[in-house]
């Protein structure tokens, strides 16, 4: 079953495909540095992305859930992974030298019927607390969409929290329409998940 969930990554507005971020190369809004993560960054990630977690869902979870699943999801052993998948991308937001936000692209494990196997997924989008509103969310979008669509147009996937309008709202403006739900596991919890779709464009 999918462990991956797209927070609401701030304020954003929709934007064409943009120059995607190659491995190695930075880019830079409103003082954030925007990057491709590399292999040594896999440490980072695993902090970053279950200090975002936390921070957004933690909440709704015990203690013995939300443990479990950041120990199957939110390990340095899985971000390397990632970042040694030709078949994903991972970027990350930087501000003053500190991670601020990261996002993560790759072919969709969605459980939806329609979901073929060459459709991209944006997997994850996370920015910290107190440092969203500032574009960095749009940038990070920007980029996952624009390497998800490098070789030409296809359909993409993300899948969003039931109960998270927010981040509902700031997909749709990107073409991302609801497509069906699911259920996401979070120990032994099961939340309602929504699926988001946006069709391939020319």
């Amino acid at each position: 079953m999918p462990d991956d969930r797209c927070a609401q990554p701030g304020a954003g507005q929709a934007a064409g495909r943009g120059a995607c971020v190659g491995a190695g190369e930075a880019g830079r809004v409103n003082g954030t540095v925007i990057r491709r993560a590399t292999a040594a960054d896999a440490a980072a990630l695993a902090a970053l992305g279950t200090a975002t977690f936390v921070e957004t869902f933690g909440h709704l979870y015990s203690r013995e859930d939300l443990q479990a699943f950041l120990e199957e999801s939110h390990t340095v052993e899985a971000y390397a992974g990632a970042l040694a998948d030709p078949d994903y991308a991972l970027w990350l937001a930087e501000r003053d030298g500190q991670a601020i936000g990261y996002a993560q692209a790759g072919r969709c494990g969605l459980p939806h019927a329609e979901a073929q196997p060459g459709d991209g997924e944006l997997k994850r989008l996370y920015v910290r607390a107190g440092t969203q509103g500032g574009g960095t969310g749009r940038a990070l979008m920007d980029e996952a969409m624009a390497w998800l669509l490098r070789d030409g147009p296809r359909p993409l996937w993300i899948s969003v929290w039931s109960e998270n309008l927010g981040a509902q709202r700031f997909y749709s403006r990107y073409g991302f329409e609801f497509a069906g739900e699911y259920e996401f596991i979070v120990g032994a919890q099961r939340d309602r998940e929504f699926m988001y779709r946006r069709r391939a464009q020319a």
